[in-house]
């Protein structure tokens, strides 16, 4: 695939310019074409940097207003093709506007629409291609993409409730360490020199104010060191994070920690709840529904309490129980799935677990805010106040010894 930037003219005698991605100069010429567009110029798009996109470059927002847009076409009767070839080029992200364009040939070549997006594992996921394969067999695709559009919506809100609860602290703690480390390898020395000079070496430095020089020297002397030892231990942390053990043990201390794990616990009870609700809801059978939701809990812990109650399914047992068990799930919410599953409305009583743990997790945020910033200032405060102690004592000595 490649892509062409033209200038055309539309039947309202406007110019219109633009790109489009095809697989030729033909391809793209017949595809504007169609669109009502009196090409003028087309030319393909140099490569190298200036197309390059790190890392896909598709946002969830970007999924959402697609998702959305092709909901709204689809319900007005357009053809799946000319949605597409709308969309591919309304997109203000090249990236997406490439992936829905291959999407599009691939739906063009004989391909089903959900096929088609599972080819493009990296944009769409497992959740979002198993919904439209639901929707096309059921004829209902634009009531299934306005529930992934609603559903991706909601993810995104708790993914960013969770970030901006760690976005202060984590300041607050980059900025306490870059001033603690600009005072022990730039002040302190200085500090040290002068009280040096000062007592010719005939009056010994307080305890703290020699522990602090000695803390500085060996930071100035080792600073290349430990910033290659922090590093490595980064490194080994994701590298043993990365094995099934070590993720497995890792997650599960997360949800042991004091507050933090209180919010991760209530934030894949939600994610788990919305997702399978949303799933169940649009027709997709509840096995293949509790291996996505699997995939897509973030947490080991979380990922084998779910696949032990699809194992419970296909036994012919119930999924509360397993859940229960796993001491994962709250008994509030294994209860309320138990009661959903005898009653024959699990999808229903999914989506009021997670509308009430939104707002837990709401309470969660607020709580860890609160707490976490009075934490990481009296922290910073401890210990510049005990540099600047420290630097103090040493004056304090002399002038009684002057005295």
């Amino acid at each position: 695939m490649a892509t062409f930037t033209y200038v055309a003219r539309t039947r309202q005698g406007t110019i219109r310019k633009g790109e489009q991605v095809a697989k030729s100069r033909d391809e793209a010429l017949d595809t504007l074409r169609r669109q009502g567009l009196t090409v003028t110029t087309v030319q393909e798009k140099p490569g190298g940097l200036a197309g390059f996109t790190l890392g896909g470059g598709v946002s969830d927002k970007d999924i959402v207003v697609f998702t959305r847009q092709f909901a709204t076409m689809i319900n007005a009767g357009l053809p799946l093709i000319q949605c597409l070839e709308i969309l591919s080029t309304q997109s203000e992200n090249k990236a997406f506007c490439k992936t829905i364009g291959e999407v599009r040939m691939d739906v063009e070549g004989g391909s089903t629409f959900a096929d088609a997006l599972k080819r493009h594992p990296k944009v769409f996921d497992e959740l979002y291609v198993n919904m439209v394969h639901a929707g096309e067999i059921g004829g209902l695709l634009d009531t299934i993409l306005g529930r992934l559009a609603k559903h991706i919506e909601k993810a995104m809100k708790l993914k960013s409730q969770i970030k901006s609860a760690m976005v202060y602290p984590a300041a607050i703690l980059g900025v306490s360490v870059i001033v603690i480390t600009v005072l022990m390898i730039y002040v302190i020395p200085i500090f040290a020199q002068m009280f040096a000079e000062m007592s010719g070496g005939r009056v010994g430095l307080p305890g703290p104010t020699q522990l602090v020089i000695d803390l500085s020297n060996f930071m100035k002397s080792n600073i290349i060191y430990m910033i290659i030892a922090a590093a490595l231990a980064a490194f080994g942390i994701k590298k043993y994070y990365a094995t099934p053990d070590g993720r497995l043990k890792i997650d599960r201390f997360l949800l042991r920690l004091p507050v933090m794990g209180d919010l991760i616990r209530k934030a894949s009870v939600a994610k788990f709840t919305r997702t399978l609700g949303t799933l169940i809801t649009s027709g997709v059978p509840i096995l293949d529904g509790l291996a996505i939701v699997a995939k897509t809990s973030g947490n080991k812990v979380v990922e084998e309490a779910i696949l032990g109650a699809r194992q419970s399914i296909s036994e012919g047992k119930t999924v509360a129980e397993p859940l229960a068990k796993s001491e994962v799930f709250p008994k509030m919410v294994t209860h309320m799935i138990s009661v959903g599953e005898s009653t024959g409305a699990l999808d229903a009583m999914l989506g009021k677990i997670a509308d009430f743990y939104d707002d837990e997790v709401d309470a969660a945020v607020a709580a860890l805010t609160s707490l976490l910033e009075p934490a990481m200032m009296v922290f910073l405060g401890t210990i510049i106040g005990f540099i600047v102690i420290a630097m103090y004592l040493p004056i304090f000595q002399m002038a009684a010894v002057v005295g």
